[in-house]
């Protein structure tokens, strides 16, 4: 080979060595400040406002199918009933999705009473699909629009006390949510989140053990508990630290890079603060308001 294309080779090599990798902007839900939570209507609306990534949360039903929802039953907040009347928020929480088949829980409108918390929210009937549903509908989108690949960022709505009462035991409710993600998504484009450090080492075993293809994980965190002791319980170091926003400045960011993981805070619904995270070296962020971060 010409020593000319040799020098050629390795500009090209490094200067895509050089680019940064892009922010991570993750709808929230899909984009709940604007559409409703949740609904394959936010998810396709993320999708044209730029999202690079669609976060959802995930559930079970009685008939054992996963119900791309963030609260394991009827929320009386934002929820009919299936004749159209508002729920008394006393017994919401007897509405439980678990105990409940998927043809039950559709005839639910999350949609078109609104979400008084966003009142930028349209007014759409709604129901709560099937994560199989929301993959079809946003894969068919992409290759209608000619979308750019998108990753899904999954968060199993999971904790301890509520196993057997409002979800199955972590290794079910894992390996229900694999199954989808195995028959219809490549697990390049997936990130796994949660909450409960049960999930995310049980996924972590079965990856290592070889029975789950490789997907990211990401621990979510909600307390001011350092990072050490966040990984200390959990056991293993994840791809993604995942923090509430307010607990998180550019020093920490940059301990929690040098530990190996991204940093990807939430809620993040200020533009300013957006700005700031990013600035401070965040990977990305998620947001109800993807709208709000595609000057970024």
């Amino acid at each position: 080979m010409p020593l000319r294309f040799v020098f050629a080779l390795l500009s090209l090599t490094t200067s895509a060595l050089a680019q940064p990798l892009p922010f991570d902007i993750q709808g929230h839900r899909g984009c709940r400040g604007l559409m409703p939570e949740n609904s394959i209507l936010a998810f396709l609306k993320a999708l044209d406002l730029g999202v690079t990534t669609l976060e959802l949360d995930v559930v079970i039903s009685q008939d054992r199918k996963v119900v791309v929802s963030h609260d394991a039953y009827i929320n009386s907040s934002f929820c009919l009933d299936p004749s159209g009347k508002p729920i008394n928020k006393k017994s919401q929480e007897e509405l439980n999705l678990y105990l409940m088949t998927y043809d039950a829980i559709k005839k639910y409108d999350c949609g078109s009473q609104g979400n008084s918390a966003f009142p930028q929210q349209q007014l759409l009937k709604a129901t709560k699909p099937l994560l199989s549903e929301v993959i079809e509908a946003a894969e068919s989108y992409r290759k209608q629009k000619n979308l750019p690949f998108f990753a899904y960022s999954i968060e199993i709505k999971s904790t301890p006390k509520e196993y057997d009462v409002s979800q199955p035991q972590p290794a079910q409710f894992s390996d229900l949510v694999y199954a989808i993600i195995l028959e219809q998504l490549p697990p390049e484009r997936v990130i796994l989140q949660s909450f409960d450090f049960n999930i995310l080492a049980y996924w972590n075993e079965q990856i290592r053990a070889g029975r789950y293809q490789k997907v990211q994980l990401a621990a979510l965190i909600s307390t001011l508990k350092n990072v050490n002791t966040h990984l200390k319980a959990l056991g293993f170091t994840p791809a993604i630290y995942s923090p509430y926003h307010l607990l998180v400045g550019k020093r920490k960011i940059l301990r929690i890079h040098r530990k190996g993981m991204k940093v990807i805070p939430w809620t993040v619904n200020s533009p300013k603060r957006m700005k700031k995270l990013k600035a401070w070296g965040a990977d990305g962020l998620i947001t109800d308001y993807p709208d709000r971060a595609k000057a970024l």
